[in-house]
């Protein structure tokens, strides 16, 4: 709970001065997926090619946040729900600055994403789905992850010993298991322009 004493104060610069400022638009491209889909593998190649473009960005990878903002948190349903809480936090404050920000968290929950999309202005959300079947991320397992959930030896593990809730209505749906690398930035960059994000 808030503590009473404590007193919003408005800033002299606005979202749109910075924005302008940096001409470009604001937004935040929120990829979700399974572990081992390519979330992260996809979100440094497009945060490469926007850097390309001479677009601001900043990228915020799941493993990474948890080495210092989420070092507290496990991997129980309530610690998800607040690593997620603070990403979107972290993340307004960056759109606020006027950056395009690339997110790459499994975000297993529907619920937790809509608070993400209603911190923020119309339009400023992006869902993207990396949507790999389950099968092709165990073959992936970059990490040895699934193996070692299958195995008793990591608890409460999305897609095998708790649950992935897909996206309904993603923004972009990427299936990598028939797209490369290029192709679903491609995707991605035509969405965008289509959309007026970008020029």
């Amino acid at each position: 709970m808030l503590d009473k004493n404590i007193v919003w104060h408005n800033q002299n610069i606005t979202k749109k001065d910075r924005a302008e400022l940096l001409d470009q638009k604001p937004m935040l491209l929120w990829f979700t997926g399974l572990s081992g889909s390519g979330k992260s593998t996809i979100a440094n190649t497009l945060e490469k090619r926007l850097y390309q473009l001479k677009y601001k960005t900043v990228l915020l990878d799941g493993d990474n946040i948890r080495h210092g903002l989420n070092s507290n948190l496990g991997f129980t349903d309530s610690d998800r729900v607040e690593n997620i809480r603070r990403i979107a936090e972290v993340s307004k404050l960056f759109v606020e600055a006027g950056i395009i920000v690339i997110t790459a968290f499994i975000s297993p929950f529907i619920k937790d994403r809509k608070i993400v999309k209603d911190l923020l202005e119309e339009n400023e959300f992006i869902e993207i789905f990396i949507d790999t079947p389950i099968e092709i991320c165990k073959k992936r397992d970059p990490k040895g992850l699934y193996k070692k959930a299958m195995q008793g030896e990591i608890k409460d593990f999305t897609g095998v010993s708790s649950p992935y809730e897909a996206p309904v209505k993603p923004n972009i749906n990427l299936k990598t298991d028939k797209l490369s690398i290029d192709e679903s930035v491609d995707k991605i960059l035509e969405y965008l322009k289509l959309e007026g994000y970008i020029c």
